[in-house]
């Protein structure tokens, strides 16, 4: 086991460093960059030419002069060191746009990660359990609808349901009152009343596709001989779904949890913008549009380690839930 560990945690130092050369040659590959961008949305609000004197003073300022091969190292050499550059777009440090949202992006997909399983595994199991009853084509009614509803389009008819009919503030995770206010009791609370409406949206549709994995997975493992015969000898029958079958069945789930993660974070991103929520997905919307190479390049890497962790912790818990499983 402690080879096994050893060896994934040489294999994510290995993978991250790949991920950063990939993401960062991808970013590069759109013609132009960001002074292109920027040059030209000034000329337009100029309505004159600016001369190449400027655009080179400019990529000079900013280190765009210098070959790709250069600037994937300098980022690097100083991303290791703990600073992730300056954004250029933002014109402030990547580690203070980070920092400000690295928090919440942190506390939406820990708490829509723990939902998602301590709700979809107890309703798979119930709905496995109560095979073709009224409740079981109720929750595969739901189960469908989540799969199938895309989250941005969820989080529009739920916006406007809620502020239409409910009067309620949607948007954001602060009301308009409590913007510019000092921490506060009074704005914890109000934090707390805005982050309920992405948390179930980002949430449905992971929870759907776990409640269907969970269903199909207990119902073949509840008909296999071992079942039978347990059940034959007089088992109580709780004792016995919740002691072998279960276990098994959460195999499938348990090692997806990684890729879980990643669906979250990635779904996140689209919903955080529609919401208007400042999450790490959404500033890496904004810098994959104007070209903000070293602002794209750490929110894909602290995305990237996220995803490699949860998949790291995921292949731990499969042992702790399955003693057959062995790394050795």
């Amino acid at each position: 086991m402690k080879k096994y560990i050893i060896s994934r945690i040489l294999l994510v130092f290995l993978l991250l460093a790949m991920v950063s050369v990939f993401s960062f040659i991808v970013i590069q590959l759109p013609p132009g960059d960001f002074v292109t961008k920027y040059m030209a949305s000034l000329e337009r609000e100029m309505g004159g030419t600016l001369g190449p004197e400027y655009e080179t003073a400019l990529r000079r300022q900013l280190g765009l002069d210098r070959s790709m091969v250069e600037q994937y190292f300098y980022w690097m050499r100083n991303f290791l060191r703990g600073d992730m550059g300056r954004s250029m777009e933002w014109r402030v440090s990547v580690n203070t746009l980070i920092k400000d949202r690295l928090p919440l992006t942190m506390a939406l997909s820990i708490i829509t990660l723990a939902l998602t399983y301590l709700i979809a595994i107890p309703i798979g199991i119930f709905s496995a359990r109560h095979q073709y009853s009224a409740l079981d084509y109720i929750l595969t009614f739901i189960g469908f609808i989540g799969i199938a509803t895309p989250s941005f389009f969820l989080a529009l008819v739920l916006m406007y349901v809620l502020s239409k009919y409910f009067g309620l503030s949607v948007g954001g995770i602060q009301s308009i009152e409590f913007l510019n206010a000092p921490a506060s009791f009074a704005k914890f609370i109000d934090l707390c009343k805005h982050l309920p409406l992405p948390i179930f949206i980002i949430m449905l549709q992971g929870m759907a596709s776990i409640i269907r994995v969970m269903r199909g997975q207990l119902l073949d493992e509840i008909k296999r001989p071992y079942v039978v015969a347990a059940r034959a000898r007089g088992l109580e029958e709780n004792s016995l779904i919740y002691r072998y079958p279960v276990r098994v069945a959460l195999n499938p789930i348990v090692s997806s949890a990684g890729n879980m993660l990643a669906a979250i974070v990635s779904g996140m991103t689209i919903t955080a913008i529609v919401l208007n929520v400042p999450t790490i997905g959404s500033l890496l919307y904004n810098a994959l549009l104007s070209q903000d190479m070293y602002l794209a390049g750490s929110c894909i890497m602290i995305l990237s380690a996220l995803t490699v962790i949860g998949m790291f912790l995921s292949d731990i818990l499969l042992v702790l839930v399955d003693p057959r499983i062995r790394f050795d």
